[in-house]
């Protein structure tokens, strides 16, 4: 394999950069030609295609977003769409693809894989969603901004003896809510994959206030509910001064952290060896901390994302409240 190409689909991750600097990198070093597409599938549909250099790459690799940018492109769910994103592939000579995001960007590298062209996924999400991995490429960075506005949030909750709603991002998993959430001492942690009882949470803080507690922080997971709506349900059991806070998009933006530029540089050169090696059709992924490569349809299809391996939910009620 002489010529292979990269792209960055669905939304921004930090790290997604660093990645694509490894696999440039990788590629440069092997002997290969690298190119990068802009704006993901509807870049490949387009035409959107440029050589790549080390230099390019160059001082990439602490910048978050991605500079190959992102679109959503549903039209590329379509055989039609795929088609002419393998005409835009064979016009450059590309021989191998390399997709970074997460599940949606998966299936596009999926139908790619089924019409002959050698495709590798990256997971690229703050949502930590994909499965096949314990980690994916921003989560630790996301995680990391929102216990910096929790450690903030604090105190404004403490002085003015408020409870505080935060709301995270994460879409249908609970992995941002409950690594940030015991990280940052919140009291309580709500997430989709488990259930909650409002008067439960109330009659906790009501017992908080009697031992002069002077702040309460709930981090409810997007997927559950709004922040807004949360605390209006809260507040039909007592009055305890709450307020409400939505982190938004700020969670998905800055510079990575130590851990996500290591998980992309290393996922980033591995996806090459692999299409060095004639293989497409595979995801990569973190387990238990080792290394792994997944079948993109068996990641699809079959496995499940498992939000909480190491039982971080049943910690966080057992030490909350200490």
């Amino acid at each position: 394999m002489k010529r292979i190409a990269v792209l960055t689909s669905g939304g921004d991750a930090p790290g997604m950069n660093a990645a694509v600097r490894a696999v440039v990198r990788k590629g440069v070093y092997e002997g290969i030609e690298v190119f990068g597409i802009n704006y993901g599938f509807a870049g490949l549909v387009a035409g959107d295609i440029r050589k790549l250099t080390v230099s390019d790459v160059g001082e990439k690799i602490y910048k978050g977003g991605t500079f190959l940018y992102s679109a959503r492109y549903p039209e590329f769910a379509s055989e039609e769409g795929q088609l002419k994103g393998i005409e835009q592939l064979k016009k450059f000579g590309i021989e191998g693809l390399v997709v970074i995001g997460g599940d949606g960007s998966y299936k596009g590298a999926l139908a790619l894989t089924k019409h002959g062209y050698p495709t590798i996924g990256i997971p690229a999400t703050i949502d930590n969603d994909i499965a096949g991995t314990d980690f994916c490429i921003g989560f630790d960075t996301a995680i990391n901004t929102v216990l910096e506005s929790i450690d903030k949030i604090r105190d404004t909750a403490t002085s003015h003896i408020r409870t505080l709603v935060i709301e995270v991002m994460g879409r249908d998993a609970g992995d941002i809510a409950l690594w940030s959430g015991i990280a940052g001492g919140a009291e309580q942690i709500i997430i989709p994959e488990k259930e909650f009882d409002m008067e439960e949470i109330a009659n906790t803080i009501r017992i908080g206030r009697e031992r002069d507690k002077k702040h309460s922080i709930i981090v409810v997971a997007e997927g559950v509910m709004k922040a807004d709506k949360f605390a209006a349900e809260l507040s039909k059991y007592g009055d305890f001064q709450t307020r409400f806070t939505v982190l938004g998009h700020v969670q998905r933006g800055g510079s990575p952290t130590a851990r996500d530029r290591v998980l992309a540089s290393v996922f980033g050169a591995k996806a090459v060896e692999l299409l060095m090696a004639g293989k497409g059709g595979l995801s990569l992924g973190n387990v238990e901390n080792k290394y792994v490569e997944n079948d993109l349809l068996d990641t699809l299809k079959n496995k499940k994302h498992i939000t909480d391996p190491l039982n971080l939910y049943k910690l966080s009620q057992e030490i909350s409240q200490g």
